[in-house]
């Protein structure tokens, strides 16, 4: 698959590079990518530190009182949760989600999620992001110009070029990450996805190798 080489230059000669099929030119489907987003997510989630309920305190439980006669009420056990030092009611348990899902399968989701952004041409090829001065005034001038989505995924390759997250760091509409950090949920969630040539090779190569 052939894809037009961009550029924040206007002067500078467009070329193509040839994205791997086998990578950026599978076919999409929507059960695979679901897996894959509700394991990343579920990954996430934190685990509440659980609570002593009645059942787990040490105190004791014997009857400290008569039934009748005392003048107060008639409690049978010094671990119910009304008490100082008794148990939590209905406290937070410790909720281990554990999600697990098989590496091939994980590795297919990324490859149909570039693949769908491929597929439906929302998919750039960047020379270069480097920004003059790493302003985000410039930077905001270039995007336009490329004609970026509302929201796009720049990915770069063994670390995200200086001066472009500097100047993409006040847009919140522009995520950047390392090809490293390239996950389904967010290549599925931006409008446009901007890879850098470095991030093509290390892309290619972490599927291939």
């Amino acid at each position: 698959m052939k894809v037009k080489v961009s550029s924040f230059d206007a002067k500078a000669k467009a070329g193509d590079v040839e994205l791997n099929d086998d990578v950026f030119g599978v076919e999409p489907r929507a059960d695979i990518l679901h897996r894959v987003v509700t394991w990343q997510l579920e990954k996430r989630r934190g685990t509440a530190r659980g609570a002593r309920e009645r059942s787990d305190v040490a105190r004791t439980g014997k009857k400290f009182g008569r039934q009748k006669g005392g003048g107060t009420a008639r409690h049978g056990d010094r671990r119910a949760p009304i008490f100082i030092g008794g148990g939590k009611a209905h406290g937070p348990r410790v909720r281990d989600f554990n999600p697990s899902l098989n590496k091939k399968v994980r590795a297919l989701g990324l490859k149909m999620a570039l693949s769908s952004h491929a597929k439906a041409g929302s998919l750039i090829v960047m020379d270069s992001i480097a920004v003059k001065d790493g302003k985000t005034k410039a930077l905001t001038a270039d995007l336009a110009k490329l004609g970026f989505g509302k929201s796009a995924l720049v990915i770069d390759g063994d670390a995200v070029e200086n001066s472009f997250a500097l100047a993409a760091g006040n847009l919140f509409n522009v995520n950047v990450l390392p090809a490293i950090g390239a996950n389904v949920y967010d290549i599925l969630k931006a409008d446009t996805l901007v890879l850098t040539r470095a991030a093509v090779e290390k892309l290619e190569a972490r599927f291939n190798g």
